[in-house]
């Protein structure tokens, strides 16, 4: 019995031994923590471009595109002047009552210019309220002598056919007879005058056209009708295909410029504003307030506008006192005399 417990023994002393001996010769154990592999993270937002917004339409521009300043220029509205130049490639387009009960226009090139604008007539007394608050560049082919020096005292490069300054960039062309045929070479003067500084904005934008205050709270309309004469009744008619308003001549016919392209609108601003006749001129008052409509989307919606300054803009309130967003595109804006007639008709 003690033989085999001594057996016993030595055999258990043994594999002690033994695991002691492979534990001294086994690698010593590392406790740390394995580390694992950081994840890359690559995202696949992109940071959006810079923009700006374009200040006489609310369209999204590139940043810096439209450092150079506007061109505005008194467009002749005769029959014998139709098709206009560039007319509807303009910004704004101001229609302005005239002798006669004709109309003429004051257009506003900003965002897209075109190579040649006009043909363009002599200057009237309420171009000087309509040019003033863009600054920069007016381009007309003269007029009564204190109409003309009213309008040199207004802040912006006066450009006048037959002066020694625009000998180069006015003239007469053969797009129709003379007086309907005086052109501005518009490019050109815009980088002769560089110096000058691009136009605030006038009206307030929307981000889109379902946006815009008229779309959104106004009534449907198929048709604006206006009357600055009896002789003079243009409109506007709803492409609800195009989102624009589409233009007629005073009798239905279609209104185009020398593309081809019907006159069109995204946004019809109408002004009621009171006309005397001075020495036989009709002079607008655009320093004051009246009633309004705005249309855009195929809906309109009444306003007020009004107008403190030479220099201030023509701002517009809805009936709630808040100011009405146009949608984002070009604008024409009708200064309907109080004795002529503006109607809406509905679809």
């Amino acid at each position: 019995m003690r033989l085999r417990a001594t057996r016993r023994l030595s055999t258990v002393a043994g594999i002690v031994a033994v695991l002691a001996i492979s534990a001294g010769c086994a690698a010593p154990r590392d406790l740390a923590p394995v580390p694992t592999a950081t994840p890359v993270y690559s995202p696949d937002y992109e940071e959006p471009a810079a923009y700006a917004l374009a200040p006489l339409t609310g369209e999204q521009v590139e940043v810096g595109a439209l450092d150079h300043p506007s061109i505005a220029a008194k467009i002749d509205n005769n029959i014998r002047a139709r098709p206009q130049v560039g007319l509807g490639r303009a910004d704004l387009v101001y229609e302005i009552l005239v002798e006669g009960g004709a109309t003429r226009h004051i257009a506003v090139w900003h965002s897209d210019v075109p190579d040649e604008v006009g043909p363009i007539r002599s200057v009237r007394p309420v171009d000087p309220d309509v040019v003033s608050p863009l600054g920069g560049i007016f381009a007309y082919s003269g007029g009564q002598f204190r109409f003309v020096v009213a309008m040199q005292n207004a802040p912006v490069y006066n450009a006048i056919h037959g002066q020694s300054d625009t000998a180069d960039t006015i003239y007469r062309g053969n797009n129709a007879p003379a007086p309907h045929n005086v052109i501005v070479r518009a490019p050109q003067i815009i980088a002769q005058q560089s110096a000058l500084d691009a136009p605030p904005q006038m009206f307030p934008f929307a981000d889109s056209v379902a946006a815009a205050t008229a779309t959104k709270e106004g009534s449907p309309t198929a048709r604006i009708a206006l009357r600055f004469s009896a002789g003079n009744t243009p409109a506007w008619t709803w492409d609800a295909e195009g989102q624009r308003w589409l233009r007629l001549m005073h009798g239905g016919d279609i209104d185009r410029d020398s593309s081809g392209e019907q006159l069109s609108a995204v946004n019809v601003v109408t002004l009621r504003v009171p006309v005397q006749v001075i020495q036989q001129i009709p002079t607008v008052d655009l320093q004051g307030s009246g009633e309004a409509w705005v249309s855009t989307g195929g809906a309109t919606v009444r306003a007020t506008w009004s107008k403190s300054g030479l220099t201030g803009a023509i701002r517009l309130l809805d009936e709630e006192g808040v100011a009405v967003r146009l949608a984002p595109g070009n604008t024409w804006i009708e200064l309907v005399p109080l004795a002529g007639d503006v109607s809406f008709v509905a679809p």
